[in-house]
């Protein structure tokens, strides 16, 4: 496959087309899904191929993809991504350009410690199946379910400018979930929670230690069921690193794709409240918030050698001192802001076209252990495992509801409370953050679901974070 991506970017490099870039894939997915104890299905897609054109030509994009690699096909494609260049650039106003970049020339293969498409499949079944006979072992828990997705993808990416990469990644998404009644209300308990993907093989679900936690999740639901709610109008609140991390996702990564700024991603997913003119002066968060992307993190889903238009991998500050300073960007939309390019540009299969998305964006640890950061709240609540959530168009106005929370007085944890759920406006929020956790703490957390696009795109990325403290958010409609 590599001789052929190089004859198809050789066949590119002419006077006419200013770049191109080809990419190829292909991937195998497994899913195992439990319910009530009892195997639903065991489900595989192997070997799915694919392959992605795209050029620029009179300062417009063409792109075209395909599943079917004859020579015919490919040599459709082609003409098909200069085509849609070509008849897009006599409707285009402003003319795509953007500097050059020295080319990369690299490989990246990663080797789990337990291959999950090696593993034997009786095997597999096994471990989950005794985790879901246990789930269901109490007669108040009447739901429960065990879940596995297993991901393998190989890639390689050339350009007209002489980058060219391959690359191998492995990626796990395990999950387990009870759900409690009393005949008048149900309560649900997941774990890991919703952040609970990993780079990485069958070690990490192993690593998750779902067994031992069966016990935690059953009494914790059934808990839940005579458990008060928050009463308070206003608290303090430490959010945890599982959810901390969606938080974040949805008021601070979504919101800083650069490409909302210009509406080139509205319908789908909404825009931002962000504006070229706050970077460099803007108070996105408290001094203590500082956070970044950084593709860089090999333990991270969103690690690459390049993204999906050859910038290599680094790390950029988005939030630094609670100033905004940067954003997620193209090549095309870094020139328009004059910033450098991110490394942000990337789409799921070949032949899906790229679009700025999350890597590994990440909140910077702070110092101390939870327990310390608990010990010192005086009145509180410490929330984790998300349930509900919704954000405007905007990434602006939020609200977020977790499953269980642990109500704090006098530094200590003194019993438990349902379903809380807080109410913000974004930079109000960040600004309220008096305390992060430290590296002991900090952990990334990722995803397989994070949508955008139209059509829509399913990317894997994760979040670096901590648990961290806000002051005085609004915990009831009340207020």
């Amino acid at each position: 496959m590599k001789k052929l991506v190089q004859d198809i970017i050789t066949k590119l490099s002419i006077p006419s087309i200013t770049f191109a870039d080809v990419r190829f894939t292909t991937t195998d997915d497994e899913s195992i899904y439990f319910e009530k104890g009892n195997l639903r299905y065991k489900d595989a897609s192997l070997d799915s191929k694919s392959l992605g054109i795209r050029v620029l030509i009179n300062g417009c994009w063409g792109f075209a993809g395909t599943t079917d690699l004859s020579k015919k096909s490919i040599d459709y494609t082609m003409l098909k991504a200069i085509s849609n260049a070509k008849h897009g650039s006599l409707f285009k106003r402003e003319k795509v350009a953007f500097k050059a970049i020295d080319p990369t020339i690299a490989s990246y293969m990663y080797t789990p410690k337990e291959n999950p498409f090696i593993m034997d499949s009786d095997e597999k079944i096994a471990y989950f199946a005794n985790i879901a006979a246990k789930l269901t072992k109490n007669e108040k828990i009447v739901y429960s379910n065990v879940s596995a997705s297993f991901y393998r993808q190989y890639k390689i990416y050339a350009n007209t400018e002489g980058t060219f990469t391959d690359s191998l990644v492995y990626d796990v998404l395990p999950s387990m979930m009870v759900m409690a009644s009393d005949g008048r209300q149900n309560y649900s308990r997941k774990w890991p929670g919703d952040m609970n993907a990993r780079r990485g093989g069958f070690e990490k679900v192993r690593a998750f230690e779902f067994e031992k936690n069966t016990d935690r999740i059953i009494k914790e639901a059934i808990d839940l069921l005579s458990a008060p709610s928050i009463e308070e109008e206003r608290a303090d609140l430490i959010i945890g690193a599982s959810h901390l991390a969606l938080q974040l996702h949805e008021s601070v990564g979504h919101a800083t794709e650069a490409d909302r700024i210009f509406g080139m991603e509205i319908s789908y997913a909404g825009k931002t409240f962000v504006k070229p003119t706050m970077l460099g002066n803007f108070q996105y968060g408290s001094e203590l918030v500082n956070i970044y992307s950084d593709s860089t993190l090999e333990n991270g889903l969103g690690f690459h050698l390049v993204d999906d238009e050859g910038v290599p991998a680094r790390r950029a500050d988005i939030v630094k001192n609670g100033i905004l300073q940067d954003q997620q960007t193209s090549r095309e939309i870094a020139q328009m802001l004059g910033l450098k390019p991110s490394s942000n540009m990337l789409a799921t299969h070949a032949d899906e076209i790229p679009l700025v998305r999350m890597t590994n964006f990440c909140l910077g640890a702070g110092k101390g252990s939870l327990c310390e950061l608990i010990k010192n709240t005086e009145k509180g609540y410490f929330v984790d495992f998300t349930k509900t959530w919704s954000i405007d168009d905007n990434r602006y106005n939020f609200q977020f509801t977790t499953e269980i929370g642990w109500k704090i007085k006098d530094g200590e944890i003194v019993g438990i409370v349902k379903e809380p759920t807080y109410f913000g406006i974004t930079p109000e929020f960040w600004n309220s953050c008096d305390a992060i956790c430290g590296e002991e703490e900090w952990d990334l957390h990722g995803t397989f679901h994070c949508g955008k696009g139209e059509p829509g795109q399913v990317k894997h990325l994760s979040h670096g974070v901590a648990p961290a403290r806000f002051r005085n958010v609004v915990v009831n409609v009340k207020a």
